[in-house]
């Protein structure tokens, strides 16, 4: 499921133009393809009310009702603002009539099992029109099941911003991939179930949400003539006296993510916390004023920052670890607004909204609405991965790429869940050759774990310190489900819906 901004929908469009796939037959693939995708929720008993505006996207809406009609479903095609106005939806609604098919009046009293909402597109511009709000409001106080085209009318394609009156839907029908607004902040809530439905094009989105398969496709295969220096040493920088459960945490999300050998550099008195909890671990006395190189192993990756509090002399020995050629994970204590030197190997940044806010300088309250954009700026613009924490977690690359997750949920929304993945994704740069896999997967699994907690727990009952044993769980289905082709049951969401 690739995303695809507004700007990037029109520029599909003319590039299929420009090969001789004209809107007329982009508009028949849509309706086709949104039959195709609604017709398995639906009965012969159901009775359908489309509802089209006045543009493509209530063109989109007349082939879909067509198909429902032909294929002998009670459907009324609706025009509640107006007849169609652009020339392709006109073009199917004279097609539609010619299949012996009219349009039926807008009749509010009438009750319909299911409404589909073909009113605006990507392009709605907010707040909505009167005349709109009144259609919107009445959908939403319909009994009806409400299955969208592409976006729920009210929603903005690009960002989280929704209008009061947003229709809520049951089921939204992204055409060709996912619209930002499906995986922002307030916008999501009113998609329901989201699917995206093809179209006939190319993909090219440089964005995509990371499933299910592509976390069994790209499982470091664990065979063969191995030993514990295959999967990488890494330094955990973590802990303090006063917070030495935060360095626990880490150590044993890298330790059952699968790393080969990994050192903790911590205070003295928390080591002695750390190591009774991951004796698998060895300790070295943390003195901030040693380079990587006086600490008597190569490391294939280091993390920073859980535990810890940032001074000088930790954003020294920072700026030190940033010249050295392996890839840095930088989390909690250790994140802040600073500059990034240009260098080959990846700098992983994981903060929460309140982390990046003060990364970025920008006001908390805006992120939530254009977390993809934001992360992907910063990205660019200081040459690192950012993991913007939190529900539809975003990770953006330096090339302009990036991916949401959409596994996790609100267990976890509490202190130590980030520790732990700090430590997976420890764990993955020192064994995966694929830098953007390997922070993937770690923020896919981190939250199949807790998909998997809730499935018989209640969602606030979830300590961090369990991933010590859900992650062996996870690890064991995915690695079943790779060997298998992909035959074991599924954990998180798939590719077949987005669910709320």
């Amino acid at each position: 499921m690739q995303i695809y901004t507004s700007k990037e929908i029109k520029e599909a469009d003319a590039n299929a133009a420009s090969f001789g796939m004209d809107t007329f037959t982009l508009m028949e693939n849509a309706g086709s393809g949104l039959y195709r995708a609604l017709a398995p929720l639906l009965s012969k008993r159901d009775t359908i009310a489309v509802l089209s505006g006045k543009g493509n996207n209530g063109g989109d809406g007349i082939v879909l009702a067509r198909y429902l009609k032909l294929n002998g479903y009670k459907a009324d095609l609706i025009f509640p603002l107006g007849p169609p106005q652009t020339k392709e939806a006109a073009q199917h609604f004279s097609y539609f009539q010619s299949c012996g098919f009219e349009a039926a009046p807008f009749d509010r009293e009438k009750h319909y099992d299911w409404i589909a909402d073909g009113l605006l597109g990507v392009g709605t511009r907010l707040p909505l029109r009167d005349d709109l709000a009144e259609v919107t409001d009445w959908i939403n106080t319909r009994k009806a099941k409400v299955a969208a085209i592409d976006v729920p009318t009210g929603v903005a394609g690009d960002t989280g911003d929704a209008d009061p009156h947003t229709i809520h839907a049951d089921y939204t029908f992204s055409l060709h991939g996912l619209k930002p607004s499906s995986l922002l902040f307030p916008s999501s809530t009113y998609f329901g179930e989201t699917k995206a439905v093809g179209i006939g094009l190319p993909h090219t989105s440089k964005w995509k949400v990371w499933s299910e398969e592509d976390v069994i496709r790209s499982l470091p295969e664990r065979s063969g003539n191995v030993h514990k220096g295959t999967f990488g040493t890494g330094l955990l920088v973590a802990g303090s006296d006063d917070m030495p459960g935060s360095a626990a945490l880490a150590a044993i999300g890298a330790m059952r993510m699968g790393i080969g050998k990994l050192s903790v550099f911590t205070e003295s008195g928390a080591r002695n916390v750390i190591a009774t909890l991951v004796p698998e671990a060895t300790y070295l006395k943390r003195d901030f004023s040693k380079r990587l190189n006086d600490l008597g192993q190569k490391f294939a990756g280091v993390a920073i920052g859980p535990g810890i509090e940032p001074d000088e002399q930790l954003e020294s020995f920072i700026h030190g670890v940033l010249k050295e050629p392996l890839p840095v994970v930088l989390d909690a204590g250790a994140l802040h607004k600073r500059a990034y030197p240009k260098r080959t190997a990846p700098v992983v940044l994981t903060p929460h909204p309140g982390e990046f806010s003060r990364m970025a300088g920008i006001p908390t309250g805006q992120i939530a609405s254009d977390r993809l954009r934001l992360a992907s700026a910063y990205a660019q613009e200081h040459g690192v991965i950012v993991v913007l924490k939190g529900q539809y977690t975003v990770m953006a690359f330096p090339d302009g790429s990036g991916y949401v997750n959409t596994t996790g949920n609100s267990s976890l929304a509490k202190g130590g869940s980030g520790d732990t993945l700090t430590g997976m994704l420890l764990a993955n740069i020192c064994t995966y050759a694929n830098i953007k896999e390997a922070v993937a997967n770690a923020v896919y699994i981190h939250g199949a774990c807790a998909d998997l907690w809730i499935r018989e727990n209640g969602s606030a009952t979830l300590t961090a310190h369990e991933f010590s044993r859900l992650l062996p769980k996870v690890m064991h289905q995915l690695e079943t489900a790779a060997k298998d082709a992909g035959k074991a049951p599924g954990l998180g969401n798939g590719d077949r819906f987005i669910k709320r």
